[in-house]
């Protein structure tokens, strides 16, 4: 990196050539040493009726039964080849939906042969079906599903709508997760995960960020999902959601205290911050050219260390860490845009020469 000294060098110097282009910043790469929160590769029937159903306007139809099943992909299929007797390739896994085409076709089918094409669906172990439209279901085709343990519901959504609600909600169910040790607050938009050993100051620090208007995500254990495997979300546990436990003062119920402004329910992650003792802190760059990012879930996000010693505003250095970091994602770089002026200065200098 060439830096301020080099610009007042003496005269002597040879005249300068044409220098190559920088080299692209080195990028240290900081991996999670969270716990991997154990989750079940499938999603079983009755947990996607109990989290998903109302919100997908879904109603059981008949008895309730293959609530055990489980969803194996999280993706809906729907099966107008294997209706009509296709099961080269069929996506079995998936949840099945009938929509107005599937349906029509199955009554234009003689009474025999429309139980026969069904009874053939449910025999393939999907996980249940879903008629979309509000549609009439046939009560044969009811007793067949009630009869091989296959749950059947019933939405008022188009197909296609139905497809997309629900293809979201399964990526969200299938998605990795992992629990990172830390607080999470959101500071203009700035997803902000707080790091550090116990007892370095970070919920002082979420505290004094709630004050300046920003909202709290989570406290000292945050629940970070992989979206898509494109980006971080993080949010609370159940349990601790909206509180937060401060030494000396217990647990506090932040919405009470401070409004319902000071609280979010999910934030995607934009910057980790790791707070370390001025004493650990090894030598830091004092400019910022030298980029660290921080791997959870294979996903890489911005990282940056703060020293912490006794005097220093933590809470308004994570302020500007995340403000210089909204910045970045515009496009204004500024330790790039000063490195650029110093050269160019160096240049104009010794072509002076």
């Amino acid at each position: 990196m060439k830096t301020a000294e080099l610009a007042t060098e003496s005269p002597s110097l040879p005249p300068l050539v044409a220098l190559p282009p920088e080299p692209p910043p080195a990028v240290q790469v900081i991996a999670s040493n969270g716990q991997e929160h154990i989750k079940q590769p499938h999603v079983s029937v009755g947990q996607f009726y109990a989290d998903h159903g109302e919100a997908l306007g879904c109603k059981l139809v008949g008895p309730e039964v293959g609530f055990d099943r489980r969803i194996g992909e999280p993706t809906i299929n729907r099966p107008g080849l294997a209706l009509s007797g296709f099961y080269e390739y069929f996506a079995h896994r998936r949840i099945q939906v009938i929509g107005s085409a599937e349906l029509t076709y199955l009554k234009s089918l003689p009474p025999a042969r429309m139980a026969e094409r069904f009874q053939e669906l449910c025999a393939r172990k999907v996980p249940c079906i879903v008629f979309s439209r509000q549609a009439a279901i046939p009560k044969a085709l009811l007793e067949i599903a009630e009869s091989m343990g296959v749950a059947v519901f019933r939405t008022p959504l188009v197909t296609m709508k139905f497809i997309n609600a629900a293809t979201i909600a399964l990526e969200v169910d299938f998605s990795p997760t992992k629990i990172e040790h830390g607080s999470m607050v959101d500071i203009l938009g700035i997803g902000v995960l707080i790091r550090g050993e116990s007892g370095i100051g970070k919920s002082e620090c979420v505290l004094g960020l709630i004050e300046r208007g920003y909202s709290l995500v989570a406290d000292d254990v945050t629940r970070i999902c992989a979206f898509e495997h494109r980006e971080l979300v993080g949010t609370a546990p159940p349990v601790t959601r909206y509180h937060m436990e401060v030494r000396g003062l217990g647990l506090i119920n932040v919405a009470s205290i401070f409004g319902i402004g000071s609280i979010r329910l999910e934030k995607r992650l934009d910057l980790v911050v790791t707070l370390k003792d001025w004493h650990d802190t090894e030598e830091i760059d004092r400019v910022g050219l030298e980029r660290e990012v921080y791997q959870i879930l294979n996903i890489q996000v911005p990282h940056v260390t703060i020293p912490v010693a006794p005097g220093r505003d933590i809470a308004r250095l994570i302020e500007v860490a995340a403000l210089d970091q909204k910045l970045k994602s515009l496009g204004c770089n500024c330790p790039q845009e000063f490195n650029q002026r110093l050269i160019e200065l160096m240049h104009r200098k010794h072509h002076r020469l």
